[in-house]
């Protein structure tokens, strides 16, 4: 076996990582057009964001409006970008017979039917007299054969930009949710039922308020996408290299250095970042290489930053964009779920931590020297103004304004900070821009003296970043990226809206809860025996029963998250988990994020796990063994659910109410199961640890987890050997030193 600090450990190009990005991400790799064509869709993209952008700041139009012009945007891009079938040459330029500018005939026909279809609802919303059209009041439920024709073409179209930007497991278990819809009399037991009609699928699939117009497409046309172009924006500007650098000062001189500047900087660049894969080869570029030569292994490096990385999705305060989606479907405000969200992405990073560190202490690695740590004036001397969009954007989120006013004024304040220069006269018409709609906003009532004094202010200290500007050129680029990474984000909310439509529409959410609660219940009768001395109950039925339906949906989150993203993964497993869960009586918010929170472990659980993957490729490593060691070490993140199901005080929040000493008491006991757990994964904590002392450690750590004053007493009993052996060995270590 070769010596991991012997290993290759150069740090890849720019054109290296992106094609790591391009394998590992569906979404990242396009198709080469002619650079005539290029400019067209380059011009399009840059409207499609400009649109979205302004409306976030002046005015939403109708939604069914509002929600075509997007899918219309999705369909012209997605088709030009993205080729039927992927193969080696067909993200090649070609410019044949029946192609336009590199693009098949085929697929701008199927362009122009996606817009016509996206574009018809609104056209036809009042009446098309010319076409025999009725008004929508009298369509719905009862549509035309224009609205037939349309829906039906939208359908086909929505599940093939899925395909094409995120591959075929996700179309196929939407496809198996439109058999059940029409089909359902052939289903057998309890999911069985009448069937919806051919023409009543359509109407639910196509029109507003559910299905494929419902809520999800409308959070990200309204919301996601306003975020992801902001963090993309930041992290061009600026932004993700000052978390880099701000890791590195605070963690990068203490043991295992490296490692912990990948966690801290990758916690960081998730409150900017909804791309796992993303923020692994933003921050893995720099911190895998640094690992590998400090001397950890390279399938352990690799894991370090998939498990961090992977945390960016619940990570506050933009947690990709499920989060949204979430505070939709609860009714609640968004920051009602950033609060939630705070202790159990702690937890997380708590967990990762410590394996970070106890493996350095196993392998007697060094932290960085004095001299390789950037210096802390130097790095906020010249990088301070990028913190200043991040601000703006969460004051006005914080403060009660809609995330997309707060989206607005975060990308307004990053494009000043990019290129608005004081010594520059002529720049500043981006900042006096910026600084008159928040004139006008505090004129017409929308903000008040104390907001439009802070963004104002933001916007003077944005035109005196030190740093040199960005070019028009440039931001225009930077635009038309963060447009590309939206794409399959928009086209999963569009194709899971028909997941949505259909349990509405036969409430198969219900039945499988009832089944997923019957099996759990039956289960735990035929084991209650075990947990059972005398007339003294250890663990009662209802408590087995709880216990059983959780794992059964944690490792149904897991198994359907094998390459579904998180977004469309925490749609779909809500909608069918939150019954089952409701019926157990867990409040609301803590069932969304349990099941939010397995969807995001899928991207670590082997054997499909990209984020690892994308790793493992940058630190040259064995993909599969990359992925076993990030999932070890995501440990938090697979625990941290059950916490905060049996006790909802974690997440703040909750309707069970607030109490600060149990919260405190609960979250110390959280915190000592995740230590108890990584000391058993590394093997060490103060001392080398045997296989029989590791097992008491994992078992003593997930019994800790279990918040009560009994678990934790029978938790001590358990790990006490453990420790005792630990404190001895440790002892003898130091008398023979």
């Amino acid at each position: 076996m070769s010596d991991p600090r012997t290993e290759d450990v150069r740090e890849l190009t720019q054109e290296e990582l992106a094609a790591i990005e391009e394998k590992y991400d569906e979404g990242a790799a396009t198709r080469t057009v002619t650079p005539g064509f290029g400019k067209v869709l380059r011009y399009v993209a840059l409207t499609f964001a400009v649109y979205h952008y302004l409306t976030a700041g002046f005015a939403l139009p109708p939604d069914y409006w509002h929600m075509g012009w997007h899918l219309s945007g999705l369909f012209i891009l997605t088709y030009a970008f993205y080729p039927l079938v992927k193969t080696k040459t067909s993200f090649d330029l070609n410019t044949g017979a029946l192609r336009l500018g590199g693009v098949p005939y085929l697929d701008v026909l199927l362009m122009v039917l996606g817009v016509a279809a996206s574009l018809y609802l609104g056209l036809a919303w009042r009446g098309l007299d010319f076409l025999g059209v009725e008004e929508m009041t009298f369509r719905m439920g009862n549509p035309n054969g224009w609205d037939m024709l349309f829906g039906c073409i939208l359908i086909v179209l929505v599940l093939d930009v899925a395909r094409r930007t995120l591959g075929w497991i996700l179309p196929l278990i939407i496809s198996v949710f439109i058999c059940y819809a029409l089909f359902g009399p052939v289903f057998p037991g309890l999911l069985q039922h009448p069937g919806v009609k051919f023409n009543t699928f359509v109407s639910s699939m196509y029109f507003p308020q559910e299905g494929i117009f419902g809520v999800t497409l409308w959070v990200v046309s309204t919301i996601v996408f306003h975020f992801v172009l902001f963090g993309v924006i930041a992290q061009r500007t600026g932004l993700g290299q000052l978390f880099i650098d701000n890791a590195t000062i605070l963690a990068g001189r203490y043991t295992g250095g490296p490692a912990k500047v990948s966690v801290v900087s990758s916690a960081f660049f998730g409150t900017i970042s909804g791309s796992s894969v993303a923020n692994t080869v933003s921050t893995g570029a720099l911190t895998i290489p640094n690992m590998k030569r400090l001397g950890y292994p390279g399938h352990f490096a690799g894991g370090v930053e998939a498990a961090a990385s992977a945390g960016g999705q619940i990570t506050p305060p933009i947690m990709g964009a499920a989060a949204f989606i979430m505070a939709e479907f609860l009714e609640v405000p968004y920051t009602t779920i950033v609060i939630a969200a705070i202790f159990p992405a702690l937890l997380h990073y708590v967990g990762v931590f410590t394996v970070v560190h106890l493996m350095a202490r196993r392998l007697g690695l060094k932290g960085l020297s004095k001299d390789a740590l950037p210096q802390l004036r130097t790095v906020w001397g010249d990088g301070w103004a990028n913190i200043v969009p991040l601000i703006g954007l969460l004051v006005v989120l914080f403060s009660g304004y809609t995330p997309y006013m707060s989206a607005f004024c975060g990308i307004s304040l990053a494009i000043i900070a990019g290129m608005s220069r004081m010594r520059q006269p002529i720049t500043l018409v981006y900042a006096a821009a910026f600084v008159a709609f928040v004139l006008w906003k505090f004129s017409t009532g929308g903000f008040d003296l104390g907001m439009s004094t802070i963004l104002v202010g933001g916007a003077v200290l944005a035109t005196l970043n030190p740093q040199p500007r960005v070019s028009i050129s440039e931001m225009a680029d930077t635009f038309e990226t963060g447009v590309k990474y939206a794409l399959a984000v928009g086209a999963a909310s569009a194709a899971v809206g028909i997941v949505i439509g259909v349990i509405n529409t036969t409430g198969v959410g219900f039945r499988i809860g009832f089944m997923v609660t019957q099996a759990a219940s039956n289960l735990g009768n035929d084991l209650a025996w075990l947990f059972t001395i005398g007339a003294y109950e250890i663990f009662s039925v209802q408590d087995l029963t709880l216990f059983i339906s959780l794992v059964f949906i944690a490792l149904a989150c897991i198994l359907m998250g094998a390459g579904v993203p998180t977004t469309a993964l925490y749609i779909m497993l809500v909608s069918v988990a939150q019954p089952a869960l409701a019926q157990l009586g867990i409040p609301p918010i803590a069932s969304h994020m349990f099941v939010l929170y397995y969807g995001v472990v899928a991207e670590i659980t082997p054997p499909v796990c990209t984020s690892a993957y994308a790793a493992a490729a940058i630190a040259n490593s064995n993909p599969f063994r990359t992925g076993v060691s990030a999932f070890t070490l995501g440990l938090g993140k697979v625990v941290a659910p059950m916490a905060f199901v049996y006790a909802p005080v974690l997440l703040f929040v909750s309707s069970t109410g607030f109490d600060l000493w149990e919260f405190s008491y609960t979250a110390a006991s959280c915190i000592a199961g995740v230590i108890a757990l990584s000391a058993a994964v590394v093997g060490y904590w103060l001392a080398p640890m045997g296989t029989v002392f590791r097992i008491l450690m994992a078992v003593a750590g997930l019994v800790f987890i279990a918040p009560s004053l009994q678990a934790d007493l029978v938790a001590l009993v358990i790990c006490a050997p453990a420790v005792l052996s630990q404190i001895i060995a440790r002892r003898s270590q130091n008398v023979a030193a």
